[in-house]
């Protein structure tokens, strides 16, 4: 055969747009950039640390301030209140931090959110009224711009070929946070009556008896700070500078930088696009995929603390401070040891859309666990075989995290161009910010009523939560199989 022939079979036979599978070549893996990427790990630690902190001892909490006035229904509605609050004032600022970090460059945009997190967390520490609990929650997701930022800027220090490998090193990260946030407020709360001879003798500590589990994720926010400010390098080129976004003398005499357009002379696919560019079908699907996943977890998170700390007689395990600290610890480092092991594997096996379908699956069994646990306790007590289906639900649990990073890696390939990464990532935030202020409250209002009123003999919170599974099951249909390439 000739090569003219040859080469006339090739342009005939080989398809136009070939998928993994019959790829001729695979590209070697690019090394990740580990000294900026570790960096990045170390303040992926922070926020969960601030968020999960506080799960342990929300409960004791809402109950020693008074605002149920002795009624046991209503504490899961006031913890699920206190993580809205959270995610709703994020959900109105982190597109436009994002969006920010696009003109001004990310780095600014992290250390402000790095002193959100802390101010935001002495401040809770240091509240003994429910409405000062409010304000400092809702602070701390007003200031915090940092989640979309990282994603954007994990996804300027990697390429196709290690990209997975990164989301799979990220939630471990974030896992470390989830592990090391309960176990610092399960095993600092109320210091003084639980270790008397080191911190009985403080008044102050007996007047702000939470205090000390906030101030540890604060001082390790300020501590990130300091890192971040002296050795993460800028990943993207700003469009503006602070000095001038703030000049007072040009905003009088002119439009204000950052909203200035590049100079002509740029390629288009170096321009932020408008924010009516981002609703377009492939980023909402990949948006509408992150929102599932975060909406079945925040709702199963802030459930599963109250179930645990809730008399068995109402629907509940009723375990202690310490040891609901130590499961949740426990379930932070399943998913850290798992995710960086098999994610990559996985994903390069089931391909990106099976894994997610797979692991948003493994939600309705981690869901249906939770009156077995209860069913299992009424008649025997917390005994060993409820430990065995505790560990399980542990495990489920870790496994649904592979969602995450599968929506993280198609919300980045759904970016219309690589300048508008930080927007693409806000965008889909502030849906998930919302789900995630929607998800607790909806979850723990069903808890509560589920107690209280015994509607489906005190299950309505679970069909509730399996309907919130199922709707991410639905959405996750709609991922193509591949992933998209700009």
């Amino acid at each position: 055969m000739s090569p003219n022939s040859t080469a006339q079979q090739l342009d005939e036979e080989t398809p136009l747009l070939q998928s993994e599978g019959n790829a001729p070549t695979k590209k070697p893996q690019t090394p990740l950039p580990w000294r900026q990427f570790s960096i990045l790990l170390v303040l992926q630690i922070a926020e969960p640390m601030t968020s999960q902190v506080i799960s342990p001892f929300a409960p004791q909490l809402i109950r020693d301030i008074g605002i149920t006035h002795g009624d046991e229904a209503l504490v899961s509605f006031y913890v699920g209140l206190l993580h809205s609050l959270f995610f709703a004032t994020e959900a109105l600022t982190i597109f436009h931090w994002s969006r920010l970090s696009d003109y001004i460059g990310r780095k600014p945009v992290l250390l402000i959110g790095l002193f959100g997190l802390s101010f935001s967390m002495f401040c809770f520490g240091l509240s003994k009224t429910f409405w000062s609990l409010v304000i400092s929650r809702c602070l701390n997701g007003a200031l915090n711009g940092n989640i979309g930022v990282m994603k954007s800027m994990t996804a300027e220090m990697t390429d196709s070929t290690n990209v997975a490998h990164a989301w799979a090193y990220l939630p471990l990260a974030w896992s470390s946070g989830t592990t090391l946030g309960p176990l610092i407020g399960g095993a600092l709360a109320r210091p003084a009556d639980r270790f008397p001879k080191i911190f009985g003798g403080s008044e102050f500590l007996k007047k702000y008896p939470y205090f000390l589990p906030c101030a540890v994720p604060a001082t390790v926010s300020a501590l990130t700070w300091i890192v971040v400010f002296l050795y993460l390098k800028e990943t993207t080129i700003p469009q503006t500078n602070i000095s001038q976004l703030l000049s007072w003398k040009k905003r009088k005499t002119g439009p204000l930088p950052a909203l200035e357009p590049p100079p002509v002379s740029s390629s288009i696919s170096d321009k932020p696009v408008p924010i009516r560019a981002l609703f377009v079908r492939r980023v909402l699907i990949a948006t509408g995929s992150y929102a599932g996943i975060a909406l079945v977890d925040i709702a199963f998170r802030t459930v599963q603390p109250v179930f645990y700390s809730t008399p068995i007689s109402l629907g509940g395990l009723g375990l202690d401070t310490p040891t609901i600290g130590t499961i949740l610890a426990v379930q932070g480092m399943a998913s850290g040891i798992i995710q960086p092991l098999a994610f990559a594997k996985l994903h390069d096996i089931m391909g990106a859309k099976k894994l997610w379908l797979f692991s948003v699956t493994c939600a309705l069994p981690m869901v249906a666990l939770l009156p077995v646990l209860n069913t299992l306790a009424r008649f025997n007590g917390v005994v060993q075989s409820v430990w065995y289906l505790v560990a399980l639900q542990v495990v489920l649990m870790s496994s649904t995290n592979f969602a995450y990073g599968i929506s993280f890696m198609y919300i980045t390939a759904a970016s219309p161009n690589r300048a508008s990464v930080g927007a693409t990532n806000g965008f889909a935030q502030v849906i998930v910010s919302i789900m995630r202020a929607v998800g607790p409250a909806a979850a723990n209002s069903a808890f509560s009523i589920s107690i209280e009123r015994q509607y489906l003999g005190g299950n309505l919170v679970y069909c509730v939560m399996a309907s919130m599974v199922c709707m991410a099951i639905g959405v996750g249909v709609l991922l193509p199989r591949n992933m998209y390439v700009n």
